[in-house]
């Protein structure tokens, strides 16, 4: 009996619907760019961010549908790589994550040369296969 409970439960787990690697596919053409601030730009701050998409809808986080995705920013570090591109990214200072579906935001930067990359991620905060990434621009707060 308890090896028949065990087994429904693993078959359980196993048939729910859960965020795996790379599942949710982006479309063709699709880009996730910077309409502000340009790149190189000096600014006094805060920083206004405005962030375009194409070729793709966006939607909150939690809202799974096709073609769509939420913005995520990358404030100095380096995108996520290989086997990182498969989890939930990370919230913290260097990640912010617009779950909203927000499409732009004013940001806290302290004075000094800060970069900046745009990532989609889908309904779990995971990013698209391919990834939808940005080109990185660099800011200088004053």
């Amino acid at each position: 009996m308890r090896f028949l409970t065990i087994f429904t439960a693993a078959a359980a787990l196993l048939a729910a619907p859960f965020a795996v690697a790379g599942e949710t596919p982006a479309p063709a053409g699709a880009a996730v760019y910077f309409i502000a601030p340009a790149d190189g730009a000096e600014i006094t701050g805060p920083v206004t961010v405005k962030f375009g998409l194409k070729g793709m809808g966006v939607a909150p986080a939690g809202i799974e549908k096709a073609n769509t995705g939420h913005h995520h920013l990358l404030i100095n570090i380096d995108p996520p790589k290989g086997e990182d591109l498969d989890y939930s990214l990370p919230a913290d200072e260097n990640v912010r994550h617009f779950g909203g579906g927000q499409t732009e935001a004013t940001l806290d930067l302290p004075k000094g040369t800060h970069t900046l990359q745009l990532l989609l991620g889908d309904a779990n905060h995971i990013p698209h296969n391919p990834p939808v990434l940005s080109g990185k621009i660099t800011i200088t707060v004053r």
